[in-house]
């Protein structure tokens, strides 16, 4: 299962949409040029396309396989435990900071988005206000005191 905010679905749709009508056409006019140069095995340009395209159609695949397997964070749920779609307020040795539980797809640690499947994400899921967790981070272990979950 992949975990979306309804906005995170919408643009992995969007995206999907842009790869198999824009970015496939440009590709598929990149091999054509290319083709008409002649010699295909020792053709750069042809090659960089074709590995290009083939990005391109795993890229696909993984947004396909995504938005199957996807599940909408439903807002309003239990807002006292820690689930993927809360807002969670720490406390720790380096201060105050907020951090916002999304699926994988949606992660951004600059925005504090983190992963509901993160060491930090995991440490801090199905935890309440109150509570006391060991977070692992790149810096090494941090214990964290949740104050309010919303």
């Amino acid at each position: 299962m992949e975990y979306f905010s309804e906005e995170g679905l919408e643009k992995l749709k969007q995206e999907l949409e842009e790869l198999k009508t824009v970015k496939r056409k440009e590709i598929a006019a990149r091999l054509e040029h290319a083709k008409s140069l002649g010699d295909l095995s020792e053709n750069a340009e042809y090659q960089e396309a074709k590995e290009e395209q083939s990005l391109l159609e795993n890229r696909i695949a993984e947004l396909e396989d995504a938005l199957r397997n996807a599940v909408i964070i439903q807002k309003g749920g239990r807002s006292d435990v820690v689930e993927v779609g809360s807002t969670v307020k720490v406390e720790s040795a380096r201060g105050e900071e907020v951090f916002t539980i999304v699926g994988s797809e949606e992660a951004n640690p600059a925005e504090n988005k983190i992963s509901n499947a993160s060491p930090l994400g995991q440490a801090f899921l199905g935890h309440r206000a109150g509570d006391r967790v060991e977070g692992k981070t790149p810096g090494g272990s941090v214990e964290y005191t949740i104050r309010e979950v919303r």
